[in-house]
């Protein structure tokens, strides 16, 4: 359905979990495909399952405004002008408020935050340089609009992608690139940065109205669909990907007996 033959696709966090699954889809539709992680080992195995002439990696902590802006310049090297930026590189640690370090606090919002204005920021340089209508996509989650305990700055940070991808969209629209929002809820994913406890997923999935969790190419196909020509006149929007989890509370009983 969808045809990115001839298009390069920046994505960080690329290596594993959503971000690989993002970047499987535009693999699989035809794009060059350029992968952006902090873990070597990773990316060596993600693109092991790609094909060399449209693959290629960098390892980029996206807290890095140097390293970031490298790995854009590196990949255009590689494959030309960046058409389609997503920003994805996330963590998503537990810890309440009362037990939390700066520490805690700067590296979530260092690395949701202002890895997606660093990456968004060196993508849209990019394609203002290249003259490129393009599109950008960042990666929040519905926990920007549903807090939940021990996640204060995960909440946080991703509330501010929202925000920032909007005030983003606007300063774009003139160049006619566009910017929007996709929103995952629970996806169920391997992962050694982020892991969740087996009662938190279990809790979870219950609470999904279509019955499952989420998986990455369900977050993937949104994002074809956004860097489409079908959603030209779509910027500066949120996209919920969440099996309804978002729309109220499918796990609770009956009211009344």
């Amino acid at each position: 359905m969808f045809d990115f033959t001839g298009k390069h696709v920046l994505i960080t966090g690329a290596a594993a979990g959503i971000g690989f699954g993002i970047t499987k889809c535009f693999h699989d539709a035809g794009a060059n495909v350029s992968l952006g992680d902090f873990r070597p080992e990773a990316l060596d195995s993600a693109l092991s399952q790609l094909e060399p002439g449209r693959s290629y990696g960098y390892t980029v902590d996206v807290r890095d405004e140097e390293l970031v802006d490298n790995f854009v310049h590196a990949a255009e090297q590689e494959f030309g002008p960046v058409d389609i930026v997503i920003a994805n590189a996330g963590v998503i640690p537990s810890v309440s408020v009362v037990n939390m370090t700066v520490e805690d606090w700067d590296r979530v919002m260092d690395t949701n935050a202002r890895g997606c204005f660093l990456t968004c920021r060196a993508g849209a340089r990019s394609m203002l340089a290249n003259e490129t209508r393009g599109k950008i996509i960042t990666v929040s989650s519905i926990a920007a609009d549903a807090a939940r305990t021990d996640a204060s700055h995960y909440c946080a940070s991703k509330a501010a992608i929202v925000q920032f991808s909007k005030s983003l969209a606007l300063e774009m629209s003139k160049h006619r690139i566009n910017v929007n929002i996709i929103k995952p809820g629970y996806v169920e994913v391997e992962s050694d940065v982020s892991p969740l406890s087996e009662e938190y997923k279990e809790i979870t999935r219950q609470g999904i109205p279509l019955g499952r969790p989420g998986r990455p190419d369900d977050i993937g196909n949104m994002a074809l669909f956004l860097a489409s020509e079908y959603a030209e006149h779509i910027t500066g929007e949120s996209f919920v990907v969440a099996g309804g989890a978002s729309a109220g509370r499918a796990n609770l009983p009956p009211a009344q007996p």
